[in-house]
């Protein structure tokens, strides 16, 4: 069996893979029904609004995503947890030529529901990569 420290990052492993193919299903299932996403510059994000702008119509491509990122720490207690880690995003948008670079660090906070953990709130800190011109 694995620890819980193993299951979560088994679960960042996961959201990375899914997330790479375009399976928001999968994404989806990682999360509690009520988590928050905190980006900024926009207010809190539920669930509900991260399915709406990750979805993509049938027969449409989806953007490809190329994503590390670097546990800094996972803390557990009880049925909650947290990790801290450096990420790296890179997204192209269907049929452009130019790439999205982001970087910088995150704060999840997951909950353990019925014997699984579960993303339940997220800071996103990730800032555009600003790459000299050449």
């Amino acid at each position: 069996m694995l620890s819980d420290e193993e299951q979560i990052r088994g679960l960042v492993d996961i959201w990375q893979s899914a997330t790479k193919a375009g399976d928001i299903d999968t994404v989806l299932s990682l999360m509690t029904d009520d988590v928050v996403f905190l980006v900024p510059g926009r207010q809190p994000m539920s669930k509900a609004e991260f399915a709406a702008l990750s979805r993509v119509p049938a027969g449409t491509s989806h953007s490809k995503f190329e994503g590390k990122s670097e546990i800094q720490e996972v803390q557990i207690s009880g049925d909650m947890a947290y990790l801290w880690s450096k990420l790296s995003v890179t997204v192209t948008p269907p049929g452009a030529s130019e790439s999205i670079e982001r970087a910088g660090h995150t704060l999840t906070i997951f909950r353990r529901v019925g014997g699984k953990w579960l993303l339940a709130r997220d800071a996103n800190l990730l800032s555009t990569v600003q790459r000299p011109r050449t």
